[in-house]
């Protein structure tokens, strides 16, 4: 296998060159027909090959081969040619083809193969180049909602960096596919006009060789040239035939887990009550006086003979018993004090969603939720708990809802058999569907039947399963109550694990200089805000250089960010060369200051309401000119003042990034392209 593979490339290569040298060198009669049997043979094996592909990407070297293939067929044409003008012969095939399918009639040959150029030419061809043109102007709209589709899934965790590559690298293979199909598909006409000009200069100009130069008489010449040229038109136009054929098959199949001819016999006999109606208009036919019966009845029998097979499989699959057997789980004395802890996190399923967690369903939410946790760990790093998932009775058949320590912090329904179509802004057209909220961002979609869902991949709308919607809504979840979820022990477990690779640092801070749970609640301000903790050496190298002569645990957290700046930046957005930022003026920062109150019990805000209101309305403006421009919504302020605006305005903008001055990348250039005033 891999000597073959080795010289592969070499043998293709000397193949083409082959096809060449054929439309220069004479060829030998023998040679010529086994040149035409493996045409033919290679047409079939094309259209075969067509047929057991499920998805076009299988078979992506097809516009290439198509290509190939007609050169291969206008290079033997040539060499026919030239024996035919020659010696008034082209070797056996061509001359006991002529004589089988044409009955020796010359005449009728030339219609038969008239009427395979129009069929070729007009029907199929044609519509493959059509269909192969839409496709590609489609997969070149629908590119953008599926790159979003993929980030989605990337940031929920549904898939690796890896599988996030490859299915882009699919995207732009089937792109460039249709795309090569559109031009291949060119070619195919130009095969068809190029067979009917060299029948007719193979007619011609036989019947003027053998009168004038080999003495024929205008039937003897007439009767051989003409057999002999529809012979080597019919040779080469069923060949073509079979290729333009498979031309359309190839652009129109789409995606399917099964071939073409699984899918056609399976998804006709799915509907018997057709057959069943079928079967009784070809009776009817068969009773019509002058009408022949016995080809309708026949037909009639066959058609009822297949209704009634297609009704007997259909109930007998649906009621197949060990396909919903579950075996039975002995029971155990109720153990009581298990109701009295709560679960970390719970999700609570309604009924018609219990099959999306049973893997011997097909269900793969179980993955999801193991592909979560992996995404978490790298994008927020800390270690979200094992997640219990219960049945809840009391909910909606198609509803969930997620709990944190017993408290629900969201809910939503899905449709296990349909599919949500997000609209990325303008799409190409609408479809039917069911209009929704997704849950997790609040977005208006579509719930639509799985025979829309390529539709509306082409009209430019995103489509995810409802496996990943609740994938994506507990995502973003985790993250949002990310402090919620981060215990002591999870701490614990966090500072352990550190100290396996760095003991040093672990053992100077704690419990020396700060406890567990100071050291858990600086955690916890990094997490309300997002800010990543798998540099976790980083933030408690930090915390040892700044606890001995800071008790603030406030002053403490804005101490570890100052040493995350380079990683904040790059969570708020702010990369590349310039980054656009909103800036707070000055006599908002005094005010903010001044109205900053230390107690026993810590310090908070306790800033006027008007001038509250003020600044938000104006922060709401300028937060609304910046989105405007594309760039992400960042207020750098001074270090000061840079927690208590935080904490202003994290209800009424939750995803508004505050930083302070010393947490800029000093490599940044930063521009402020609006101020917030009072």
């Amino acid at each position: 296998m891999k000597t073959s593979g080795r010289y592969a490339d070499i043998l293709i290569a000397a193949a083409i060159l082959l096809m060449v040298v054929m439309m220069v060198i004479p060829l030998p009669e023998f040679l010529l027909d086994l040149l035409l049997t493996l045409n033919l043979t290679i047409a079939l094996t094309v259209l075969l090959v067509t047929m057991y592909t499920t998805e076009p990407l299988q078979f992506s070297i097809f516009p290439s081969l198509l290509l190939l293939t007609t050169l291969f067929r206008l290079a033997l044409n040539v060499s026919s040619t030239r024996l035919i003008l020659l010696y008034g012969s082209a070797g056996e095939v061509i001359r006991r083809f002529g004589d089988f399918v044409v009955g020796g009639s010359p005449v009728v040959g030339f219609i038969v193969f008239l009427i395979l150029v129009i069929i070729q030419f007009v029907v199929i061809t044609n519509g493959a180049g059509r269909v192969a043109e839409v496709a590609a102007r489609f997969t070149l709209d629908a590119m953008p909602g599926k790159q979003m589709a993929i980030d989605a899934d990337l940031n929920a965790g549904l898939i690796t960096e890896s599988e996030a590559r490859t299915r882009r690298r699919d995207i732009q293979r089937q792109a460039d596919f249709y795309g090569a199909m559109d031009g291949a598909s060119k070619f195919v006409k130009g095969d068809a006009i190029a067979g009917v000009i060299i029948t007719v200069i193979n007619l011609l100009g036989g019947f003027v060789i053998g009168v004038a130069m080999r003495g024929l008489s205008w039937d003897q010449a007439l009767q051989q040239y003409s057999l002999l040229t529809v012979g080597d038109g019919l040779v080469s136009q069923i060949p073509a035939l079979l290729i333009s054929t498979a031309t359309g098959i190839i652009v129109t199949r789409a995606a399917s887990e099964s071939n073409l001819g699984s899918d056609l016999i399976g998804q006709i006999l799915r509907q018997p009550r057709v057959l069943y109606i079928a079967t009784a208009a070809l009776a009817l036919f068969g009773l019509v006086p002058g009408l022949p019966k016995l080809p309708f009845f026949v037909m009639a029998g066959l058609f009822g003979t297949l209704a009634y097979s297609a009704g007997r499989a259909g109930p007998a699959a649906a009621a197949d018993p060990e396909a919903e057997e579950i075996p039975e789980t002995p029971q155990k004395p109720e153990d009581v004090k298990s109701l009295l802890g709560v679960d970390p996190m719970e999700m609570e399923l309604g009924y018609a969603l219990l099959p999306l967690a049973d893997q011997r369903s097909g269900g793969d939410l179980l993955d999801r939720l193991l592909m979560i946790r992996r995404q978490i760990a790298l994008d927020v790093g800390i270690i979200v708990p094992t997640m219990r998932i219960r049945d809840n009775l009391q909910l909606e058949p198609n509803q969930y809802l997620f709990k944190l320590r017993g408290v629900e912090i969201g809910r939503g329904t899905v449709y296990p058999d349909q599919f949500l179509a997000m609209s990325p802004g303008e799409v190409a057209e609408t479809v039917p569907g069911i209009e929704t909220t997704e849950p997790a961002f609040g977005l208006p979609a579509l719930w639509i039947t799985g025979e829309h869902r390529e539709r509306a991949e082409w009209a430019g709308y995103t489509v995810v399963d409802a496996t990943s919607v609740m994938a994506t809504h507990l995502t973003e979840l985790i993250k949002r109550y990310a402090h919620q979820i981060l215990s002591r022990q999870d701490v614990r477990s966090l500072l352990d694990h550190v100290r396996e690779s760095n003991p040093a640092v672990v053992e100077e801070l704690v419990p020396g200089m700060m406890s567990l749970g100071d050291v858990q609640k600086i955690l916890q301000g990094l997490l309300r805000e997002g800010v990543s903790l798998r540099d976790m050496v980083s933030i408690l190298e930090a915390l040892a250089d700044s606890a001995p002569s800071v008790k603030d645990l406030d002053l403490l957290g804005e101490y570890v960010r100052s040493a995350l700046g380079r990683s904040i930046c790059r969570q708020a957005g702010l990369t590349g060369d310039e980054a656009r930022v909103l800036t707070l003026s000055p006599e908002a920062e005094q005010a903010i200051a001044d109205a900053v109150q230390r107690t026993e019990s810590g310090t908070y805000l306790a800033l006027d309401p008007q001038i509250t209101g003020r600044l938000l309305n104006n922060l709401a403006r300028e937060v609304q000119k910046l989105t405007a421009t594309g760039a992400s919504p960042v207020v750098v302020c001074s270090a000061a003042v840079r927690l208590y605006f935080r904490r202003l305005t994290e209800r009424a903008m939750p995803r508004l990034a505050v930083l302070a001055y010393n947490e800029l990348d000093p490599d940044l250039q930063v521009e402020s392209v609006g101020m917030v005033t009072i």
